[in-house]
């Protein structure tokens, strides 16, 4: 299958990496990842600040680039943005009277997944050990951001792939649908309540007693690192994407989790001569 990566803007400009692992990842599975040249926002920050006709030219953007791309389905590390697609980008062009534009973002948001979705719903992954090589041998809890949850439904679907990974011990977290504060622009525009709802969300992380807390959208774990460091406490945090693309032979390096860092090895993104090599649990390549 080809499968065009969508980013998304945090991801872009301060994980990176999570992009990285993405590819990793599908790649693993033999399937072709391309990046569609142009992308750049969904529009979210625009539209949840009220400025309408600003966001029309984003949503334009990110129709056109992913229109011009030859792909089967686009993935995003975030459940946030993948909403946005579906949830905001038609309502946009609409508003703005481009109905062409709207019936053509609902196209593209149509064939957009975010990861743990692609992964179970179209790829068939159930045992991410097994047919991933994923292996994270520390205990964990998850932190379900609220796009994912409330517009896109995910439900247990990245829970599932964490409980299969190897030697993964995940623990369930207090009041996990408890949004963390982020809300995009909404922690800059309120930021004593953004604060004190991150502060809340740390305390049941740390009642979990665990090493870290995983999550699907980097926005969400940017947010709660901040408050974490701004408190001294020791919870850290890391991607989704991070721990399904760890395996025994190259593991997470923890040391530099606030770069969400795999050093050793490659990914790459454009068309390929024969699919790769799949590492299973054992290590072996097939």
């Amino acid at each position: 299958m080809r499968i065009a990566l969508f980013a998304t803007c945090i991801v872009d400009a301060m994980y990176p990496k999570v992009a990285l692992a993405t590819v990793r990842v599908l790649e693993r599975l033999g399937h072709e990842v391309i990046f569609p040249p142009g992308q750049g926002c969904c529009s979210q920050m625009h539209v949840n600040s009220g400025y309408i006709d600003g966001a029309l030219p984003v949503v334009r953007n990110h129709v056109e680039a992913f229109t011009a791309a030859d792909y089967d389905v686009a993935v995003a590390p975030s459940g946030s943005c993948v909403a946005s697609l579906g949830h905001q980008q038609p309502m946009i062009a609409r508003e703005c009277g481009d109905e062409a534009l709207a019936q053509r973002a609902e196209e593209v948001a149509g064939r957009t997944y975010e990861l743990s979705e692609l992964l179970t719903d179209v790829l068939g992954v159930t045992d991410a050990g097994a047919q991933l090589g994923s292996w994270f041998p520390h205990r964990i809890t998850y932190h379900p951001s609220c796009h994912g949850l409330r517009l896109l439904g995910l439900g247990d679907r990245p829970t599932r792939l964490l409980s299969s990974v190897q030697d993964l011990e995940l623990v369930e977290l207090p009041d996990a649908y408890e949004c963390c504060g982020f809300g995009g622009t909404f922690s800059f525009k309120n930021p004593d309540v953004s604060g004190a709802m991150a502060e809340a969300k740390l305390h049941s992380i740390e009642r979990t007693d665990t090493e870290l807390c995983a999550g699907g959208d980097a926005s969400c774990l940017l947010h709660l690192s901040g408050a974490a460091h701004r408190r001294r406490t020791p919870v850290r945090t890391v991607h989704l994407a991070e721990i399904l693309a760890s395996t025994r032979q190259n593991p997470l390096e923890l040391d530099d989790i606030a770069e969400l860092s795999i050093p050793q090895g490659t990914a790459s993104i454009g068309p390929r001569a024969e699919a790769p090599a799949v590492e299973t649990a054992e290590g072996a390549a097939r």
